[in-house]
């Protein structure tokens, strides 16, 4: 396996998952991994659909710190594992997510977009009597409000998320579709100097691409991108480090030579 590094990790401390974090720790150890970075969900502010989800993706930080340092010691020398974040954004919430991101010692930060002008694209209603490229245009839009209003994270995760749940998914979705507000999105990480994520995750979602498309990524690497992760948005063990290999073909075929890790917050870069 080419790349051993999986960068995009939930287990329980997660509100959407369910496995604990040891067994996810274990499949990783069984599958070769040399290192895996938990990136447990806070979204502050999400909007809820039903009052008993209240809650379930604000992260007890403490906890999930906790058992990973306890896990990390038992661990040693069999697998590294890394502190990460997978941080919801939003603009209103730029000075709580600036304090937050400070608050504690990450070795990694995702940002990423869950919530568009308060509505989740996870829901049907989110494309509900509109085309799928102008809800895809409102998501592409709102990214750029987000990197306008926080800078404090190392990639933005899967940027073309959306697709995975709009009618027509990306049967009909490219990068040249969407060419001139999807450059200016990775003008804005280069000139803030943030990488990007290659996400499998959507191998779940029976896309013709992973997340996100080739055509981002060529374009990312055109415009003199360098740092890009690798991550299987594995929420059960099962999925972890899952299409690994193909995204190993993905950038390859995208013109990268290396694939990128951190830790304390800092790069290192692995050959592919």
């Amino acid at each position: 396996m080419p790349i051993t590094a999986d960068y995009h990790l939930h287990s329980c401390f997660s509100g959407d998952s369910d496995t604990p974090m040891e067994e996810m720790i274990q499949k990783g150890i069984s599958l070769g991994l040399t290192c895996m970075c938990f990136t447990e969900h806070m979204d502050m502010d999400y909007v809820y659909s039903k009052s008993e989800e209240q809650g379930m993706f604000e992260l007890n930080t403490d906890s999930y710190l906790y058992e990973l340092a306890t896990l990390k010691s038992k661990y040693e020398g069999q697998i590294k594992l890394l502190f990460g974040v997978e941080l919801g954004v939003q603009p209103h919430l730029k000075k709580e997510l600036a304090l937050y991101s400070k608050s504690y010692p990450f070795d990694f930060i995702i940002a990423s977009s869950h919530i568009c002008n308060r509505k989740d694209p996870y829901y049907p209603s989110f494309y509900e009597g509109r085309s799928d490229e102008k809800a895809y245009r409102e998501y592409f839009s709102s990214i750029l409000d987000n990197l306008k209003a926080f800078s404090n994270f190392d990639v933005y995760g899967h940027l073309d998320y959306v697709v995975r749940y709009g009618k027509t998914k990306d049967s009909e979705y490219s990068y040249e579709k969407y060419k001139d507000i999807l450059d200016k999105i990775l003008e804005t990480l280069l000139e803030k100097e943030k990488g990007i994520e290659l996400n499998t995750g959507a191998i779940g979602y029976n896309l013709k691409d992973l997340n996100p498309c080739m055509g981002i990524i060529k374009r990312y690497k055109e415009l003199g991108g360098e740092v890009i992760t690798i991550g299987s948005d594995a929420h059960n063990p099962s999925a972890i480090a899952r299409g690994f290999d193909r995204a190993a073909e993905v950038l390859i075929a995208c013109g990268f030579k290396y694939y990128a890790t951190f830790e304390n917050r800092l790069t290192e870069f692995h050959r592919i």
